[in-house]
């Protein structure tokens, strides 16, 4: 989390602007007469419903880690949900309240995704708690006096209602009505000057601002509401988003000012002299935001929200987008040097935001980001066994461990930020980071505008659901991303349209067999998607994606390796140790709060780190494998791997890390022919190397 002292600055900033006449601005209150009562706008790609889609092979592996895991297990011992405020306790680690909302929006698409009975149990619990214990004035969560009442902690609440609301037809009815209430009372609440989300003197909710910078986070769940259940409650869930929204302006948090060229920061360093608050500098903020003019742009059909939703998008991979997917800030944004951190959180929220942006916009970039995120990101910042985690993630890191040095690389990442732990930083990727590929999962299979389906997250899974009258059963078996075949068997009541994402990666030469048994090359529509038509009965469908190594150059002569959507990293093996988890104060945890499974992990190399490489040697080694390894993300266990001409050179330590690469390396010794693997799967990594021109290297030889 943010420093007091910042904590402190974002208050005074906000009681300065309430110190005006908040009713006065003029965005602060636009009349429901004046505004387009059409429908919301409808996505390009239809979301399924939650637990229609199942999944299969490697992702199925990892979901059930992830169940036995940390995710699957918080609810039993850790303190932060067994004993949170919402279930009757009293731990909590800050004012938002925020530990089990996060924990419960995750949770309810891993339990029904995966239809697991325990989990299942776990989040029906929950559900009857805070619906039986929703105060009499309909607030929702334990907070009892106006000045304790928060609302962004309950945007993932509502988050987590609307997906269990999806999934189990038989609570639909007492989650909405729930719903209602609690949503009649924020809408009271917002019209008195906007309490509950801007923050004002002697509030205790919410010190910095993070609601008003999240305010759209309410967006999702009332647009599900208003379309689905608005119980003639139409005009009043319209009006509630509009004064989030509202709100947020007044606070000086509107993202449609800071999604624009010129305004939007290339690289932020300290002093920090900058006209806009630092909440939009934050990473994780940063994620979320990128939903927020769409979130806009549904109810006001201003194709300019439309159009500056993929401004946002464009403008965060291009100044702080890492090679793994995520977005570099630690916990605030600075530049791309792969000294930097990238914070677990952040790529959890970056893969919703990608995937809901995605679905109107339609974009084929914006899927291949998803992948890069969902491959090599977000399972590279988890121990194999789901039981640990980072906090922050480098691409050149060589070792995990409590650095020795303070970390002055970073902006707000104690020492131990790097660890994977329990609680190694901040609590709040703990208990954010199950919903990563529940939500992957739940978005892979689309319905199509035309009335189809379309496979557009490529991963082993299956579909079940309707079409109208037409019953479909979809079924990938493929190992996809560590191979590029795609086998499908579909069985359907009906003829249909069949749909599967080709990347922006693959070869013109991969090919496709549609239901006839004829192979052809791939002739994909402008967004990307392969047509199939599939008559009714029994079919069978194939991908065969045909890719190259692919070398990005980034700033001062320096490049990242991929193969298909997988970053490569050196292949580094390490010593490891685990030791008794820490706080993430770096306090001492009761043995109530942990496990024996919960072991912080501390990782450094043993080989050579310091090298350079030459991007015009690499040569792809792929193993045979009829199955997986499980868990497929461990140090060596994905059957692809890359052999890279390679150099040593002298490479300096700043603050007990790799410094930033050196602008000038110069080889040292024989150039050998060095292992890259899966960056997810290295857990050390090397990712962002400096390039040299080398003298020819046998490939197939390893001198290192």
């Amino acid at each position: 989390m943010i420093t007091s002292i910042s904590v402190r600055r974002a208050l005074a900033a906000g009681l300065a602007l309430l110190s005006t006449n908040t009713l006065a601005h003029p965005q602060a209150r636009q009349s429901v007469k004046t505004r387009d009562r059409n429908d919301l706008v409808q996505p390009v790609y239809q979301a399924l419903p939650l637990g229609s889609v199942k999944p299969q092979g490697w992702l199925k592996d990892q979901l059930e880690k992830s169940a036995t895991g940390l995710a699957g297990n918080l609810f039993n011992f850790y303190r932060f949900v067994k004993d949170s405020q919402w279930l009757g306790g009293n731990s909590e680690y800050s004012d938002l309240h925020e530990s089990a909302p996060y924990w419960f929006n995750g949770l309810v698409p891993l339990a029904f995704g995966l239809d697991d009975s325990t989990l299942k149990g776990q989040v029906k619990s929950f559900l009857d708690y805070i619906l039986d214990h929703q105060q009499d004035d309909g607030w929702l969560g334990p907070e009892t006096t106006p000045h304790t009442r928060g609302l962004w902690g309950r945007c993932y609440i509502m988050l987590g209602l609307t997906q269990y609301a999806q999934a189990d037809a038989s609570e639909t009815d007492r989650i909405v009505d729930a719903m209602h209430q609690y949503i009649e009372l924020v809408h009271s609440m917002l019209q008195d000057n906007f309490t509950g989300l801007v923050p004002k003197e002697g509030d205790v909710f919410d010190g910095s601002g993070w609601g008003p910078a999240r305010a759209h986070e309410m967006h999702i769940p009332l647009q599900w509401l208003y379309e689905n259940h608005p119980k003639n409650n139409s005009d009043l869930i319209w009006e509630t988003m509009d004064l989030m929204i509202q709100g947020s302006t007044v606070f000086g948090v509107d993202w449609r000012n800071f999604f624009v060229e010129g305004t939007f920061p290339e690289v932020v360093y300290a002093p920090r002299d900058q006209s806009y608050s630092w909440l939009f500098t934050h990473g994780v903020n940063l994620a979320e935001a990128i939903r927020f003019p769409l979130a806009i742009y549904r109810t006001s059909h201003d194709e300019v929200l439309k159009a500056q939703t993929r401004t946002a998008v464009d403008l965060v991979a291009k100044y702080h987008k890492s090679l793994a997917g995520t977005i570099i800030g630690d916990e605030l944004i600075t530049d791309t040097n792969p000294s930097k951190g990238a914070e677990l959180c952040t790529s959890s929220e970056l893969m919703f935001s990608l995937a809901w942006v995605y679905q109107y916009l339609a974009d084929n970039d914006i899927a291949d980001w998803e992948e890069l995120t969902a491959f090599n990101a977000f399972p590279g910042q988890i121990w194999s066994d789901w039981w640990s985690h980072q906090y922050v993630q480098q691409e050149n890191q060589p070792w995990s461990r409590n650095l020795t040095e303070n970390p002055q690389m970073w902006v707000n990442v104690g020492s131990y930020g790097n660890v994977f732990g329990l609680e190694p930083d901040y609590p709040c990727c703990t208990v954010n980071h199950p919903q990563g590929y529940a939500k992957f999962l739940a978005n892979s299979f689309v319905g199509t505008e035309d009335g189809g389906i379309a496979h557009v997250f490529l991963s082993p899974g299956s579909v079940s659901t309707m079409l109208g009258d037409n019953e479909v059963t979809i079924s990938v078996d493929t190992n996809y991303p560590f191979a590029m075949d795609l086998s499908y068997s579909i069985l359907a009541d009906d003829d249909f349209t069949f749909y599967v994402r080709i990347p922006s990666w693959a070869n013109p030469s991969s090919t496709v067999t549609g239901p006839s048994g004829d192979s052809v090359n791939i002739s994909p529509t402008d967004v990307g998607l392969q047509k199939f038509d599939v008559p009714k009965g029994q079919s069978r469908i194939s991908v065969n994606l045909q890719t190259e190594p692919r070398v990005v150059e980034r700033a001062n002569n320096t490049v990242g390796v991929y193969y298909g959507p997988l970053l490569y990293s050196l292949a580094l093996d390490f010593n490891e140790t685990t030791r008794d988890a820490v706080a993430y104060d770096m306090g001492f945890l009761e043995p109530s709060s942990t496990t024996p499974q919960t072991r912080d992990h501390i990782v450094e190399t043993t080989e050579l780190w310091n090298i350079a490489i030459d991007p015009s040697q690499i040569k792809v080694v792929e193993f045979y494998t009829a199955k997986l390894s499980n868990p497929v993300w461990a140090f060596g266990a994905p059957p692809v791997e890359l052999r890279i001409a390679a150099t040593e050179i002298d490479w300096p330590i700043a603050w007990d890390t790799p410094a930033d690469p050196p602008l000038n390396p110069q080889a040292k010794g024989k150039p050998f022919s060095a292992r890259f693997i899966p960056f997810a799967s290295a857990k050390v990594h090397m990712a962002h190397l400096p390039k040299l021109e080398l003298e020819t290297v046998d490939l197939d030889k390893r001198d290192s």
